[in-house]
């Protein structure tokens, strides 16, 4: 069991930065793939980037490339999303996800076992 708990988003301007976390706790960190996805108003849950188990790769949607960066401390049980340059379209509540099948660069979402409450970001124009 892993328990998932996201921090870090709030409201920022268009062309503005956060930075969320995302803290692990439970069974060892370091044996789980990790992930970020979003969920904006009224749309499906879509991948944003993902991160292998030592850090060693990293995967983006394509809409994010250049703009938000995943990065992991094995030693804090932690995971992060640095997100730049945001835009209104943005806007959405931000989830961490943990996973262990070695499916995580696929970028689906039932490929994730365990998932944390996620925090929203909303990014104004």
């Amino acid at each position: 069991q892993v328990q998932l708990v996201e921090s870090g988003g709030g409201l920022v301007q268009a062309g503005g930065s956060l930075r969320l976390s995302c803290a692990a706790s439970g069974s060892f960190f370091s044996n789980y793939a990790m992930g970020w996805f979003r969920q904006a108003p009224g749309k499906e849950r879509e991948f944003v980037a993902a991160i292998s188990r030592s850090g060693d790769n990293t995967y983006y949607a394509e809409s994010m490339k250049g703009r938000f960066t995943i990065s992991r401390d094995n030693a804090k049980n932690r995971v992060y999303l640095q997100m730049n340059s945001l835009k209104p379209e943005d806007t959405a509540v931000y989830y961490c996800a943990a996973e262990r099948g070695g499916y995580y660069y696929t970028g689906l979402d039932h490929k994730y076992d365990y998932w944390g409450q996620g925090t929203q970001v909303t990014v104004s124009s």
